[in-house]
């Protein structure tokens, strides 16, 4: 097949060195796609039962899309695939960057090493030539010392590389892999899976050609996606958006989502400020969570959030950073306050997580501890919920000035939070203990410590809020990655409006009780599993979430796919295809030994018990039944959530 895939992977073995090329047949991508799809179709055959996460029998893949270089926009996402030393799941990790279209242009959908090797290497090809050479000068190297030698090196900054810096290198289970300098694959701990394998980057070189069934058609669709884009109406100044989230959560019903930010915070706030813009507005509503999931808006209310507003983000911003096809371009490129150097500013899960989370509202740290996450390559939603676990584990006399080193761990102390991160990324002290994340911190620390410990099935929770938006909680236990946010909520569902290109999901009402967002009922079990189900399709397309918040109808990724494919599949036979990916990948957890019901997200985080002040007062989530549910529309059993033999039967499984 060559309309949108490469039709072939590649396999890299560590051990020996030896590489084989391996064909896809068109069947695989008319079942599965590519990108998360063929991930899954092949992880799951591949990587034995029970095995070591950090062990030779882990296979770790470097993935594309089907649409990415066929002209669609949005369509440079790369995912890095494995079995997760953090969860002991399924593990992906998807980032934006310019990696993505690199990995077709060598000719293949995927890239995929098992195996490890004696020594530290890295994989390169480069004009066609595929090897693995010593990676002995690169061992230690931070990720952007690493490009910047390998660029060198090659003698060309066109390279793309993808590579792990000491956090991966230590096995630290929170570690990621970046590529530009600053963008992060950084979930599901897959950057220890790397730095067990020895493999220090990935550099790729390609001058293949990417075709497409119909290019005209995939460009006459796309412009009226542009055109949604660049249509930019009136907005007031940033300061106003701490307001506008105090108003909303005042109100007694909340309007359906996309009445009100579909035209704002998709086409102006993005723009504007970056995910940064949604700092104080998501704090006001409750989304975001606060000093360890146990404090409100009220802690760090106006007085502190408005210290970390977007236009404190953004102002120093030289130039806006767009990922691989992407009109949008919502990052944003900033000289760093210590080096000069050109650096990423952080994005909204940063500060948050660092910020908030932490009750830190010194944005000078945020802006330093950002870039030294980079350069270790190491997750930062999971070390802000880490430092914020070891705040409130010292403030509650578990941890001591001796097991500190004399560091003050005091809620929003950023130096001793500097401090900290240092050590978790150097993997000293007490940061050794902390460098693998909350759950494994709690089970060394003990003393009771693991109800301060915040996660979902081993992950740290990112930083939107199940108490304000139980959808949140839904997706971070039933998904095969636990503890993921970039899935689905019962906000997401009402910005993909996937009800306006298949009339038989439920249209939410336009004006609801805030009240109803809590009692499980069958139309939020199926719009639940409408997320899954898409959102497969998104990362089996290679495609970026921000762009299918823009709703269905301005997102056109079923009609990219058949123009890019010369398929003539509906909306819901893709959607058939999300379900069928859906179910390999909890059939992967199930043959690692995982039981589905056996994923469990935090008590405090489901609002057990509530909180006594703040927009979310009082709120807890019904979790079992929720999930339950949902279990039930994929025709998963509802007491195990494992696939029965009628929905693998459905599936062609």
């Amino acid at each position: 097949m060559k309309n949108g895939c490469m039709g072939k992977v590649l396999w890299v073995d560590l051990g020996s060195g030896k590489m084989r090329e391996e064909m896809i047949p068109e069947s695989v991508y008319k079942t599965y796609l590519s990108g998360i799809g063929l991930a899954a179709y092949i992880l799951y055959d591949r990587i034995p039962a029970h095995a070591d996460p950090l062990g030779p029998d882990n296979v770790l893949g470097f993935i594309s899309g089907l649409l990415t270089g066929t002209g669609a926009l949005f369509a440079g996402r790369w995912m890095v695939v494995g079995k997760s030393p953090l969860s002991g799941t399924w593990g992906d990790a998807n980032c934006g960057g310019n990696f993505a279209p690199a990995i077709k242009r060598c000719g293949y959908d995927g890239i995929f090493f098992h195996g490890v090797s004696e020594t530290p290497v890295y994989f390169c090809m480069i004009k066609g030539r595929a090897e693995l050479r010593d990676a002995g000068h690169l061992w230690g190297q931070d990720t952007r010392e690493t490009e910047r030698l390998l660029k060198k090196q090659a003698g060309s900054g066109h390279i793309r590389i993808a590579c792990i810096g000491p956090a991966g290198e230590k096995r630290s289970l929170i570690s990621g892999i970046c590529n530009d300098s600053g963008r992060m694959a950084a979930r599901s701990g897959l950057g220890a899976v790397m730095g067990s394998k020895k493999l220090k980057a990935v550099v790729l070189d390609g001058a293949g050609k990417i075709t497409a069934y119909d290019k005209k058609k995939i460009k006459e669709v796309s412009s009226g996606c542009s055109d949604a884009i660049q249509w930019m109406p009136p907005f007031p100044p940033a300061v106003a958006l701490g307001y506008m989230g105090a108003v909303l959560r005042a109100l007694p019903a909340q309007p359906r989502t996309e009445a009100i930010f579909l035209n704002t915070i998709y086409k102006v706030m993005l723009k504007r400020w970056g995910t940064t813009s949604m700092n104080q507005l998501l704090i006001e509503v409750g989304d975001a969570p606060i000093k360890n999931w146990k404090g409100s808006n009220i802690d760090f209310g106006p007085q502190k959030s408005n210290r970390i507003n977007p236009e404190v983000f953004s102002a120093g911003v030289m130039v806006r950073y767009h990922c691989y096809s992407c009109p949008l371009g919502c990052g944003g490129i900033y000289q760093h306050p210590d080096t000069s150097e050109a650096v990423h500013k952080p994005e909204y899960e940063t500060v948050l997580a660092l910020g908030g989370l932490c009750m830190n509202d010194d944005p000078q740290s945020i802006f330093r501890l950002n870039e030294t996450l980079n350069r270790a390559g190491m997750d930062t939603i999971s070390v802000g919920a880490t430092v914020a676990f070891a705040i409130e584990c010292y403030e509650q006399g578990l941890l001591s000035s001796s097991d500190t080193e004399g560091l003050e761990l005091r809620w929003g102390n950023s130096r001793a939070i500097t401090a900290l991160v240092d050590q978790m990324v150097q993997r000293i002290g007490l940061g050794d203990i902390l460098a693998d994340g909350v759950k494994m911190a709690a089970a060394r620390i003990q003393k009771g410590s693991e109800k301060f410990a915040v996660h979902a099935g081993g992950q740290e929770l990112a930083m939107h809020d199940s108490r304000f938006d139980p959808g949140f909680a839904v997706h971070n236990c039933v998904e095969a990655a636990p503890g993921r946010h970039t899935i689905g909520s019962q906000l997401y569902y009402e910005l993909f409006q996937l009800w306006k290109k298949m009339p038989g999901l439920p249209e939410p009402d336009f004006i609801y009780s805030k009240s109803e967002k809590y009692k499980p009922d069958k139309k939020k079990a199926v719009a639940a599993a409408a997320c899954s189900k898409f959102m497969n399709v998104v990362n089996g397309a290679g495609t970026c979430l921000y762009g299918a918040l823009m709703g269905a109808r301005a997102f056109p990724v079923f009609e990219w796919l058949n123009a890019a494919t010369g398929w003539q599949k509906s909306p819901e036979n893709y959607m058939r295809i999300g379900e069928r990916i859906q179910n390999v990948k909890q059939m992967f957890n199930l043959k690692q030994g995982v039981r589905p019901a056996n994923i469990h997200m935090s008590d405090r985080a489901l609002g057990r018990p509530p909180l006594t002040e703040g927009a979310n007062k009082g709120r807890s989530i019904p979790i079992e039944k929720m999930v339950s549910d949902y279990w039930k529309v994929l025709d998963w059993d509802r007491e195990t959530g494992e696939p029965t033999e009628k929905a693998l039967k459905r599936m062609g499984l």
